[in-house]
């Protein structure tokens, strides 16, 4: 007799509601500027529609499918591969930011089919490997795969970069990586990370401005001025603090309960993307404390509900899928509110299931699809 599943009804709730909740402070966030751009408020919220719909279809396709189908060489290869090849088609396509594959009027972003991709992977593969992680024979194709795959992706978004790498990082830890190993591949990757802020004028722009706003340290680094003068070859780079500045005095307005939806006064223009990377700004502003702390809370529950799965989980790839979501979700969460309340540099980096985006959107609900089977044959 074939098993009856019990649906994990809190992490589906939690994943439809935050959806839901989404669509509608879009269109808060999004409709003056839709006017002004393309003549009708409801431009961003009827794209994000037409994503929606697969995007759930495939959440649910994926929640009834059983995740040890995903437990499979082919699978696992094959999804890694394919978003490798579409990085590398992209970067020669997207000439401008190395990030679009466009199709008419909707736009995919392959780095972010790289965050469900690496999971199924190093799911499979270190599953796989349990007996022998801290084996070169382990060790070496696992650091190439996951190598090359963020380094196509840093080139045009290093904030994806990050959470794949943080991913990695606590699914080989989990798995039992050495120390010394998971020291090796700390400071390898902040050299990389220093590497890819220092080559970019305006990345570094935003370090410096976050944590030298006046450049009273540069000016006594490099009294010459190069530093400066390489931070002021991008444009964007000139003001690297409006946008924290204004995002921070949206979440000041809102207070405790916010000055109501649609009430919202930093998305007139004075946020810029306040429909994509900043819209917790627009929470905070609009829905005060409670609206922003009831986000936080959602993310926490998908915290819970993926841990709880992890462990209760009886097999390691399953284990090491719901760490794998987990974390790509969570992290990427609190990345973006991070740089909302002016806790990190400004990174653009979407809230899954609430920014403006097709592709977040899409990765975002095939990814809790997979934890949510994972949740429910977890018990």
């Amino acid at each position: 007799m074939a098993q009856t599943l019990k649906t994990d009804w809190t992490l589906f709730g939690t994943t439809v509601g935050l959806t839901t909740f989404g669509v509608i402070i879009l269109y808060s966030a999004s409709s003056v500027i839709a006017e002004l751009r393309y003549g009708s408020s409801w431009h961003f919220v009827v794209r994000q529609a037409l994503w929606l719909v697969p995007a759930f279809a495939l959440m649910m396709f994926l929640k009834r499918t059983h995740y040890k189908k995903l437990q499979n060489s082919t699978v696992a290869f094959a999804a890694i591969g394919l978003v490798l090849m579409l990085l590398g088609i992209v970067f020669f396509v997207d000439s401008a930011h190395h990030r679009w594959l466009r199709v008419g009027p909707l736009g995919l972003q392959p780095s972010e089919l790289a965050k469900p991709a690496l999971v199924i992977f190093l799911a499979y593969f270190v599953a796989w490997r349990a007996q022998a992680i801290n084996t070169r024979y382990t060790l070496y194709p696992a650091s190439v795969a996951v190598g090359l795959l963020i380094l196509t992706v840093v080139i045009a978004d290093l904030g994806t970069a990050v959470v794949l790498g943080v991913t990695a990082t606590v699914i080989f830890f989990v798995a039992g990586l050495r120390w010394r190993f998971c020291a090796i591949a700390a400071g390898l990757a902040l050299l990389g990370l220093a590497f890819f802020i220092v080559s970019k004028p305006y990345r570094l722009a935003r370090v410096v401005g976050y944590v030298d706003p006046d450049f009273k340290i540069v000016s006594s680094i490099d009294p010459a001025g190069h530093i400066e003068g390489y931070l002021h070859q991008s444009l964007t780079s000139r003001d690297t603090s409006y946008q924290s500045e204004q995002s921070k005095i949206a979440v000041g307005t809102g207070g405790v309960i916010g000055a109501g939806l649609m009430q919202g006064k930093q998305k007139l223009l004075y946020l810029p993307e306040a429909h994509t990377d900043f819209i917790y700004a627009v929470v905070s502003e609009e829905l005060g404390m409670f609206g922003s702390a009831g986000v936080l809370l959602a993310f926490g529950i998908i915290l819970w509900r993926g841990l709880r799965a992890a462990v209760r989980i009886p097999d390691d790839f399953g284990r090491y899928l719901a760490l794998g979501i987990t974390a790509v979700v969570v992290v990427q969460g609190l990345m973006n509110i991070s740089v909302v309340l002016g806790m990190m540099p400004t990174k653009g980096i979407p809230l899954p299931l609430i920014s403006s985006g097709g592709s977040s959107l899409l990765s975002t609900a095939a990814s809790l699809g997979i934890l949510m089977n994972v949740s429910e044959h977890a018990g």
